[in-house]
């Protein structure tokens, strides 16, 4: 040992040098038992975590010792309770649900709500893992993860509640299908679903959540139960972009089990458009990654029956099923068309436009890039006359005009028929007059110019 100016004992480079490496090795050896401990609780040791009504966001636990920024994945909105739910639920079957991975990741974390559920909700068990493909109930053995909230491998949501599991370290590859099991041995209903899912999910009797060769899923089923949302760790995406409308975001009329919904497309385009720097050195297109929050149906003003209501209004969502996304930094709102088409009397123009306004100051007030749609044509639809018509080009002559969002995405000029615009161009009808097919979708995938998600961008895109 020797001694430095000031009298004090100092210890030699090397003893020093072995202390660090010692502390180092030793915070390792923490933090790989701590992951250990929460990702292998089997939730014998704990009972189940209840979460708060106040407080429906039950995150807890320790993330994957993983660099990156959380982002989403994959969205679906809660829209309804399930019909014929409202005694049992599903109760004593698991529930495996299918989802499609925006962008690739280090790890996932799932959000499962019980909004309209009029009991509390237990899930005693839940997993994640990849699909093997094939559009079966299959996962990859390797990458079955037990889910865990706050440590427990049980929780229980309350009424209108929804909670987060703690990260699970699993490598989510970008385009790959993901199964989210939960099991509820308890009746609690009605169940929340998202009814027009397009995507095939699956049924199983008895607690199967672990199950990988997923034989007892034998009931097939094209909705997503208590699942909202899957996000993921990741070096691929700086953020999320919510895609929020009606039937026409939710895909109806595309291909089932095949993601061709417009968000899907534009989500492909938008990760192939990114990276790229103009001559200024500034990124010109976003790394974000695209989240769906359309629910069929859906208008900006007016809500079905039901407490909570069954399709709630666009403005009564939009703090959830946008604002409440993960690391969410801009948003596409297409909406309108059922107000116009559906409303018992003409919608009031003013009151919808105010409706879409106030949608947008919300999403700038937490520092959103606001992008919005014109109204896609319907003529020959069921509902169409002419005093609608008059009335969606009232509401599109508005948005074009720049006054109600920051950028906007000229849906109707790209899918409507030159020789009638009134109606949708026939190579992009899927065949009912209003909602388009795949090819409808593509078109208006290409139409949205990834740099209108920009704050840099103009403020309107015409």
């Amino acid at each position: 040992m020797t001694r430095g100016r000031d009298g004090n004992a100092q210890a030699s480079p090397a003893k020093h040098r072995a202390l660090i490496a010692a502390i180092v090795v030793l915070i390792l050896a923490l933090s790989s038992a701590i992951y250990a401990a929460t990702a292998s609780d089997d939730g014998t040791a704990r009972g189940p975590v209840r979460v708060a009504p106040g407080h429906p966001r039950g995150e807890g636990g320790v993330a994957p010792a993983s660099t990156g920024v959380w982002a989403g994945a994959w969205a679906a909105a809660p829209a309804a309770a399930e019909p014929g739910t409202e005694e049992t639920g599903v109760a004593g079957r698991s529930v495996r649900n299918v989802v499609h991975s925006g962008v690739g990741g280090t790890g996932a974390r799932v959000t499962l709500s019980n909004l309209y559920g009029q009991s509390p909700l237990t899930i005693s068990h839940a997993s994640v893992a990849l699909a093997a493909g094939g559009g079966a109930p299959t996962a990859v053995a390797t990458s079955m993860r037990r889910l865990t909230f706050a440590g427990s491998a049980a929780v229980v949501i309350p009424p209108g509640g929804q909670v987060m599991s703690d990260a699970a370290r699993i490598p989510v590859p970008y385009g790959g299908d993901v199964l989210v099991t939960t099991y509820s041995p308890t009746p609690s209903g009605p169940v929340t679903y998202h009814p027009r899912a397009l995507q095939t999910s699956f049924l199983a009797e008895g607690d199967r959540t672990e199950d990988t060769a997923g034989a007892a899923y034998t009931e097939r089923t094209p909705y997503w139960r208590y699942l909202t949302a899957l996000d993921v760790l990741t070096h691929e995406a700086d953020g999320t972009v919510v895609a929020f409308g009606d039937s026409i975001t939710d895909g109806y009329g595309s291909t089932p089990d095949a993601n061709r919904r417009w968000p899907d497309v534009f989500g492909a385009r938008l990760r192939a458009a990114a990276g790229h720097k103009g001559g200024d050195g500034h990124r010109d297109v976003p790394r974000y990654s695209v989240v769906n929050g359309g629910i069929s149906g859906n208008r900006v003003l007016t809500s079905k029956s039901g407490r909570p209501a069954d399709n709630p209004s666009g403005l009564s969502r939009f703090s959830r099923d946008v604002l409440g996304r993960t690391n969410v930094r801009a948003v596409v709102i297409a909406l309108g068309v059922n107000d116009i088409l559906h409303s018992p009397e003409l919608a009031d123009r003013d009151s919808l436009l105010a409706g879409l306004r106030t949608m947008a100051d919300e999403a700038r007030s937490r520092g959103l890039r606001v992008v919005g749609a014109t109204v896609t044509p319907f003529g020959g639809y069921g509902g169409y006359t002419e005093a609608r018509e008059a009335l969606r080009q009232e509401i599109n002559a508005e948005i074009r005009s720049g006054r109600v969002f920051d950028a906007v995405v000229d849906f109707d000029r790209a899918l409507r028929d030159p020789a009638d615009p009134r109606r949708l161009r026939a190579e992009y009808d899927s065949g009912d007059h209003l909602h388009p097919g795949d090819r409808g979708y593509a078109r208006m995938a290409e139409t949205l110019d990834p740099r209108a998600l920009l704050k840099e961008a103009p403020r309107a895109q015409l």
